[in-house]
């Protein structure tokens, strides 16, 4: 790995850590619960991010290049949405206090960009040394589409997730909720509080995911650098996201099923790649359609379902 690379690497690594810090230490500095304005305020200010970093791989790479990261960016994008039904689902469960969502999700997702940043590169690797793991990858891509489509309301449950029975046995807990605080001191004994389990719960979530999503990039393009960064940005509205759709996430009726088929069809495209080269800006048309067909399905149906209950 050259200077250049190495130097563009930690660049981009430490940038991202600043947004991160001026979000948590400035913007978010007071633990609140998170009004729409503000959700709606931070995803634009992500995406506008996510955008000015492809416009600058468009002037660097190259069109094929910033196509790439596009194409990878809303995959993530879409798959990161399906997130939101998990989180929405382990908050709920736990009873975790609005105004403290937020530092779970900001840690969260600090993890997350670890965890991913390290199997992106895991992959990249295997894939440079053993071609024939990019089928294995797309037969995994499109067992788990068929799979998604075929059980769209299956639904996890993250009061059985086996770390908690470990933290539990393992580790001295509160049994309330303190603010924002992961640990607190009783009687100068050292507690994690119920919110440390929360965050084992989003973080070992997460990884379920990553294992599902970063496949997906590398049928897109196997750049190590335009996966990683297209994932991070993805991550990094996911937050702002969450605060947008917590109250209408049960209402994307078919966006499991859309998800499902996005991934059928990158498992299909990994699978024929030496066969049939679909062109990026193929990939990318039939990934928005078979998005917006399912966001467009789903506003339709609940559209329809609240003409039938002014019905009656």
């Amino acid at each position: 790995m050259s200077f250049d690379t190495i130097a563009l690497w930690v660049g981009f690594n430490l940038f991202v850590l600043l947004l991160l810090a001026i979000d948590l230490g400035v913007f978010h500095r007071h633990a609140h619960a998170v009004s729409l304005k503000e959700a709606l305020a931070w995803s634009a200010v992500w995406i506008t991010l996510a955008l000015l970093f492809n416009a600058g791989v468009y002037y660097f790479r190259g069109s094929e290049t910033a196509l790439e990261f596009f194409t990878g960016y809303l995959i993530e994008k879409s798959l990161s949405v399906d997130n939101l039904f998990v989180f929405v689902l382990i908050f709920s469960t736990f009873s975790v206090p609005a105004a403290s969502q937020h530092r779970v999700l900001f840690w969260g997702i600090l993890g997350a960009l670890v965890m991913r940043g390290t199997l992106i590169l895991v992959g990249a690797a295997l894939l440079e040394q053993f071609h024939w793991i990019l089928y294995l990858f797309g037969a995994f891509l499109v067992l788990t589409g068929i799979r998604i489509a075929i059980h769209p309301d299956d639904e996890p449950h993250p009061e059985k997730n086996p770390l908690l029975a470990l933290l539990r046995r393992f580790l001295p807990l509160s049994t309330h909720y303190e603010k924002d605080r992961f640990f607190v001191r009783h009687g100068g004994k050292l507690l994690a509080t119920p919110l440390l389990l929360v965050l084992v719960v989003v973080e070992s979530t997460d990884l379920v995911f990553a294992v599902d999503s970063i496949p997906a990039i590398f049928g897109v393009t196997q750049d190590p650098f335009v996966v990683y960064t297209s994932n991070v940005f993805a991550i990094l509205g996911l937050r702002a996201l969450y605060f947008v759709f917590a109250g209408v996430a049960n209402k994307l009726y078919y966006l499991k099923l859309g998800l499902g088929a996005i991934l059928t069809f990158v498992g299909v495209k990994m699978l024929i790649a030496d066969f049939i080269k679909i062109p990026i800006g193929v990939s990318l048309a039939v990934i928005a359609i078979l998005l917006a067909i399912a966001v467009g399905a789903s506003v339709l149906r609940a559209r329809s379902g609240m003409a039938s209950q002014e019905e009656l």
